[in-house]
């Protein structure tokens, strides 16, 4: 039974890794409760997902709103939508002619039924990462991601994430970028355990930095 983002498990996500880990202590005593809200919106954040992929927030949120005025009417559009638009559409509102065609490539495998969601919450973590990284230009950072802000997942450790690095470095004196075993011995060595997904949050949080979703 997979461990899921919801107040009562932060709450306990948060006692258990200030008695752990005394480098996140100060870090949880200052930042309070995770702020997690899983969703069940898993197509909508696949396509944001490659929207705002290598860009700053605030340029993958003018990206999307502009992407999202391609289809007035409508919250989000549904696959079939976005197969009516060519790839010019989407470079026209800032999508590079790579983001477009992956997207327009989630859109067609959803369609055809080789992209489904109705089964993910009895995967498991590897099980949802090969899975979905089938899409195009969606990788194993991007299924992490998906599998903590969307799914809720509390277990996960997203060792390609330059900030969970950046943090990482800094909070545990490493002269160095940490490696994925680098990362992997520190959750291991603080007890991280099953709360990586929730440990990786307070990193992001003593940069003052959130993840570039």
């Amino acid at each position: 039974m997979e461990l899921l983002a919801n107040p009562k498990n932060l709450k306990k996500a948060a006692e258990y890794l200030s008695k752990n880990d005394t480098a996140l202590t100060p870090i949880i005593t200052r930042a309070g409760i995770a702020t997690i809200t899983p969703h069940k919106n898993y197509y909508q954040e696949l396509v944001e997902s490659i929207v705002s992929q290598q860009l700053s927030v605030k340029a993958a949120a003018t990206i999307l709103k502009r992407f999202l005025a391609l289809f007035p009417g409508t919250d989000f559009p549904t696959p079939d939508q976005i197969l009516t638009k060519d790839i010019e559409d989407f470079r026209g509102v800032g999508l590079s002619r790579q983001k477009g065609s992956y997207i327009q490539d989630l859109a067609l495998k959803v369609i055809e039924g080789s992209v489904k969601f109705n089964h993910l919450d009895v995967r498991t973590n590897d099980e949802i990462v090969a899975e979905l990284t089938q899409i195009k230009g969606v990788g194993v950072w991007t299924v992490h991601m998906f599998l903590i802000f969307c799914m809720g997942r509390l277990d996960v450790l997203p060792t390609g994430d330059l900030g969970i690095k950046n943090g990482i470095q800094k909070l545990y004196g490493f002269d160095h970028s940490p490696s994925a075993e680098d990362m992997q011995n520190i959750a291991a060595a603080n007890n991280w355990h099953p709360y990586e997904s929730v440990a990786s949050w307070y990193v992001w949080h003593s940069l003052d930095n959130k993840p570039a979703l």
